[in-house]
């Protein structure tokens, strides 16, 4: 098992290697603001460098950007905390000067890390739980009501390791999944089918599944956006806290048309 500072800086150290930073640079109270990289040991989110991209454990924030926006960045983070640059009249003005360069704000997320112990899950004795190993999952590629569970399809960059699911006969009620986005940090996703939501099983099956992350050697953790509090409840009743939050930009495609 690992402690709860060896988790914290092995995801320290991993956003580091995206954001072109020391691992350090998390814990300032000063804002860092860095060149983007395409880092070999990155999460395989994107086979491109973002324009701009943020995050924050909860003190200064690290931004990589691009070189044209750094004059802009230096004057905007001036005498800011840099937690407050999340918040939405600061994004407003990040949006702004972003559109002059063809890019808007995308998604934010807000990223969990589990607790550094094996917690158990009770609520088992009248569920019929199944644990699916990877070549198990192809079936299910593609399918709406898994999607946060798994990837849309395959992914050899961050594939789909395990699954967990509870049973109501033969049918699924509910899916947890976890993707290695590293080789050792596996990210755990779930969906519960309508008809079988409020019965606890979003947390028993994420529990299950951080449990048997940590026993197979690899970290899990959990991410989800400011606005879903559902997710929210299950990440904090599964034996996770909340760690960092990260945002990125995309291309403003509304930009490109209109010109």
């Amino acid at each position: 098992m690992f402690t709860k500072e060896e988790i914290r800086q092995r995801f320290a150290e991993q956003l580091s290697w995206e954001f072109n930073c020391d691992p350090s640079d998390f814990s300032k109270d000063e804002n860092t603001i860095t060149l983007p990289v395409l880092h070999e040991k990155r999460r395989m989110f994107s086979d491109k460098t973002f324009f701009l991209q943020m995050a924050t454990f909860g003190r200064g924030t690290v931004i990589s950007a691009d070189e044209a926006i750094h004059p802009w960045l230096n004057e905007w983070t001036r005498d800011k905390k840099g937690f407050w640059l999340f918040e939405q009249h600061n994004f407003y003005e990040l949006e702004c000067e972003l559109r002059k360069h063809g890019y808007k704000m995308s998604l934010t997320h807000h990223m969990f890390l589990p607790k550094a112990e094996l917690i158990g899950a009770d609520g088992l004795e009248e569920l019929k739980i199944r644990f699916l190993e990877q070549q198990d999952l192809m079936e299910f590629y593609g399918k709406e009501e898994f999607s946060n569970a798994l990837c849309d399809r395959f992914r050899p960059d961050r594939p789909d390791m395990l699954a967990v699911v509870a049973l109501d006969g033969d049918k699924i009620m509910g899916m947890a999944g976890c993707s290695a986005d590293t080789p050792d940090l596996w990210q755990i996703g779930i969906d519960v089918l309508p008809a079988y939501r409020g019965r606890g099983l979003a947390r028993i099956l994420v529990t299950l599944l951080r449990d048997e992350t940590f026993r197979r050697g690899a970290i899990p953790y959990y991410g989800t956006s400011l606005s879903n509090y559902a997710s929210w409840k299950t990440a904090l009743a599964s034996g996770f806290f909340p760690a960092w939050v990260e945002t990125e930009s995309r291309p403003d495609e509304e930009l490109k048309f209109m010109k």
